[in-house]
């Protein structure tokens, strides 16, 4: 399993302190949460938090971007050192173009759907993007609760995926700890993202290798 801490949910008045701490503990993946406060409601951080951050660390920089609109930011993300680039297929009208925008970047592109969106509308993208994010909560704060719908996605996309051989990475961001986590798992996904889970864990290490060991 590939853990990927979100830095929502860490204190920011020793945010590289926290992202080394999770990286050591064996987090593969950095989740970066952008929220323009227009797609949904708060505002978190721009590029130039975990441009600051790349030098210092070795994690994958996996950047959500949940602001309408992904196309207008994608180079300034994609400059600050992200290696995965996901977009919300809610935002745009022509995902496809999007997705080869990311590319001419070298990003990897990816593609998320909030909880109400069916995951069949992705079929046609799917040969083309890098990861899928399913949204397991609805997107703007940490700490809600997991929804179970989301499980029919990741196995719809885990059969999509070894049925055509795709090289996307299944990825689920909303109410996970040990037990979703292998919900999801079980399901199909590749990798767990976690934010209050990890950052406000009495025990993070402890923590982050059930996540891997599921």
């Amino acid at each position: 399993m590939i853990v990927a801490p979100s830095i929502l949910a860490a204190d920011f008045s020793r945010l590289l302190e926290e992202v080394q701490d999770v990286e050591k503990h064996g987090a593969q993946f950095l989740h970066i949460d952008v929220m323009d406060g227009h797609f949904v409601p708060n505002i978190t951080l721009g590029p130039m938090v975990f441009q600051n951050l790349k030098p210092h660390v070795g994690l994958v920089f996996d950047v959500h971007l949940m602001i309408s609109d992904p196309y207008f930011y994608a180079k300034a993300f994609a400059e600050a050192g992200a290696d995965y680039l996901t977009f919300h297929y809610e935002t745009v009208e022509d995902p496809a173009e999007l997705i080869a925008h990311y590319q001419s970047l070298n990003v990897k592109p990816g593609i998320s759907i909030k909880p109400a969106t069916d995951v069949r509308v992705l079929d046609s993208l799917l040969p083309e993007l890098d990861l899928v994010l399913i949204m397991s909560v609805e997107p703007g704060f940490g700490g809600q609760s997991f929804m179970p719908q989301a499980l029919e996605k990741i196995a719809y996309l885990r059969e999509k995926k070894e049925k055509e051989n795709f090289g996307f990475l299944i990825e689920v961001d909303g109410g996970i700890n040990a037990e979703t986590g292998r919900l999801c798992k079980e399901a199909g996904a590749d990798v767990l993202v976690a934010g209050t889970h990890i950052f406000k864990a009495a025990d993070r290490r402890a923590v982050i290798r059930e996540l891997l060991e599921l």
